[in-house]
């Protein structure tokens, strides 16, 4: 585990390292995910939180399913049937 150094500035606006930001994928403008757990701050891109939600979701879908592709089936029949 890599320790870095920020600093909290004006407006209590917490100011990352650069180097921190290129491992997190992070660039100006971006939005994060802030938790606080166990006393301490997380600081999650909104792509590694989608990521993160995304294999939890897969453990409880079959191999080779498609959800999108049944939302989808699942529409035309309701469209067929009005």
């Amino acid at each position: 585990m890599n320790a870095y150094r920020g600093r909290i500035v004006s407006g209590g606006r917490l100011q990352i390292p650069a180097d921190v930001r290129k491992e997190l994928g992070l660039a100006d403008g971006d939005n994060v995910r802030l938790e606080i757990v166990d006393g301490e701050l997380r600081v999650r891109s909104f792509d590694a939180v989608i990521k993160a939600i995304q294999a939890e979701v897969r453990k409880y879908v079959p191999e080779g399913t498609s959800l999108s592709e049944e939302l989808i089936a699942d529409r035309r029949a309701e469209a067929a049937r009005a």
